[in-house]
């Protein structure tokens, strides 16, 4: 358990993070001030860039057993915090509105705890991520190279989730959090006066059947296996000009689905709708992938570890708001491992996550911390 001194010390540790904002691929301070906190906790190995800036501690016991690995976000929002706090950003355009200040803090309580008192067998992994944001840092820490020395037998991450009550947490076997990918499309044709039009190229007839097109592929609906849900997130044709005729179009649309195959058949489906109205007009078509979000989908003998472990420890749980049509960067290390991803609640009413009044409440650092020791010394032992 926390001591009072680590709380207080925790807290102000977590209100530091939030004051110094980093977005994704830009963790480079932040992961220097998780590297030199765990200098304290002396874990047996420390990896550093690790898909970027991601961060692992390793505490291994040296007896031989599964490595359970835990994870926290790195990076903040490029969204302007509105606040009165006195640790509010102070990175202009820049917030820890999410909660990814609270999750990292979480975890170096769980690393304080350990190495006080290690784990009976196998290893504890500490496991900071850089760019969940933009759905790029998961897949990029597991195809690093050095997390082959770190390779999880199994997985396990907090995420707050405002719209449950304070302490709360939900899970679930299967679907948590959705499959998600940005798709941007780019027609270019070629842009003439307004006066003589058909001197040009427009794109305007295609995007004009295009985006019914789009949505068609998904219109959301029950969040069972066939769920699928196309949205149409931006769209610009041509210049704001009463006088050009325009010669290009960009559209983004957010494809969504329970699974990641749904997924990608929904994106090739789009590109192939995009590209036959594409050469029917005339116009050449480019496409570009963003924000990739793999399904998070719980672990049935994980979960089962996390609810018997919050069970132990009094944290009421249930099912409660799940699954989720939001996606979150976690799935990925359920590919190779058995894993699970918690909701804990910082309040019915607290303000919404990316909003720029939100903060991560502090009183949620030692339950946090505690769910994730009962399951560590659940599966791994006391010294």
């Amino acid at each position: 358990m926390l001591s009072n001194s680590d709380l207080i010390e925790l807290t102000e540790f977590r209100r530091a993070l939030h004051r110094r904002p980093e977005v994704s691929g830009e963790e480079a301070e932040t992961a220097r001030t998780i590297t030199d906190a765990l200098k304290a906790m002396t874990p047996t190995r420390v990896f550093t860039g690790l898909g970027g800036h991601g961060v692992a501690a390793e505490f291994d016991s040296g007896s031989t057993g599964p490595t359970v690995l835990f994870r926290a976000e790195l990076d903040a929002l490029p969204i302007q915090e509105i606040s009165d706090a006195a640790w509010k950003s102070e990175v202009p355009g820049k917030g820890h509105l999410c909660g990814h200040d609270g999750h990292m803090t979480m975890l170096l309580g769980l690393g304080r705890l350990i190495s006080r008192k290690p784990v009976g067998k196998g290893r504890v992994i500490l496991m900071f991520q850089p760019a969940e944001e933009d759905g790029s840092g998961a897949r990029a820490v597991v195809t690093d190279p050095a997390y082959q020395a770190i390779k999880p037998d199994w997985a396990f991450a907090i995420h707050n989730e405002p719209g449950r009550p304070f302490g709360h947490v939900s899970t679930r076997v299967g679907l948590v959090n959705c499959a998600s990918e940005g798709l941007k499309i780019t027609l270019t044709g070629k842009t003439a006066h307004a006066a003589d039009p058909d001197d040009g190229i427009s794109p305007v007839e295609a995007v004009s059947k295009l985006i019914p097109a789009l949505q068609a592929l998904g219109r959301g609906g029950a969040l069972d296996d066939d769920f699928r849900l196309v949205t149409i997130t931006h769209v610009q044709i041509g210049e704001p000009s009463f006088g050009i005729a325009p010669g290009e179009a960009v559209i983004f649309a957010t494809l969504r689905s329970a699974q990641d195959e749904t997924k990608a058949k929904i994106a090739t489906e789009a590109r192939r709708i995009a590209a036959v109205l594409a050469s029917e007009a005339g116009l050449a078509v480019d496409f570009e992938c963003c924000d990739d979000f793999a399904a998070s989908i719980n672990d049935a003998d994980a979960t089962e570890i996390a609810v018997s472990a919050m069970n132990a420890i009094g944290v009421k749980n249930s099912d409660l708001g799940l699954p989720m049509r939001a996606s979150e960067d976690f799935g990925v290390f359920g590919w190779d491992a058995k894993a699970a991803m918690l909701c804990l609640g910082p309040g019915e009413d607290h303000a919404a996550l990316h909003n720029p009044d939100y903060d991560f409440p502090d009183d949620l650092i030692p339950i946090g911390t505690a769910i994730f020791e009962r399951i560590a010394r659940d599966l791994l032992g006391p010294a």
